[in-house]
């Protein structure tokens, strides 16, 4: 995905910063806990096409994890 267009997006809903997972082809927003798609290379920024991070997603993202247990 472009780095350029990448600075640019937002979560549509609250506006904050999106998170790109590159192996998942996803665009997370960490706030809302919705996960957005890119399907052939394209944001799909849509609410109803998003889903919810599960509670093991929003686990691994969070900023002061340290490790596995």
């Amino acid at each position: 995905m472009d780095k350029e267009l990448l600075a640019m997006l937002v979560c549509p809903l609250c506006k904050g910063k999106l998170k790109y997972q590159r192996e998942a082809e996803e665009l997370h927003c960490l706030y809302d806990g919705l996960v957005y798609p890119v399907r052939d290379g394209i944001p799909v920024m849509l609410p109803e096409e998003a889903r919810r991070l599960s509670a093991d997603e929003k686990l691994r993202a969070s900023p002061g994890r340290t490790g596995e247990a």
